[in-house]
């Protein structure tokens, strides 16, 4: 294993562990490995200030760009033009 296979870089700043799962679970949909890091106490103690509530989504430097670009598309909101933006006809009919 050479030296640049093994180095994590940092692709997201979380406030929250809540927030940091979704990124995860976004990027291991698209195949690629991710480890969280985050000072336990803020967990333990629920604790959101002075960075305990911080949690970095690191991954293996050769998915950084790929992760980057899902996470900018995944922040991209909805527009009227879009076609996942859903109709409320839509949304009307499939709740009956």
């Amino acid at each position: 294993m050479d030296e640049d296979s093994s180095r994590l870089e940092v692709v997201y700043v979380a406030s929250g562990q809540l927030r940091a799962e979704v990124i995860r679970s976004k990027l291991e949909a698209a195949g690629i490995p991710v480890l969280l890091q985050y000072e336990s106490l803020g967990i333990v103690m629920g604790l959101t200030v002075d960075g305990l509530g911080e949690v970095r989504v690191l991954v293996p430097a050769e998915y950084a760009d790929a992760a980057r670009a899902l996470l900018v598309e995944a922040e991209e909101p909805f527009t009227e033009d879009s076609d996942d933006f859903p109709e409320i006809s839509d949304i009307s009919d499939t709740l009956g």
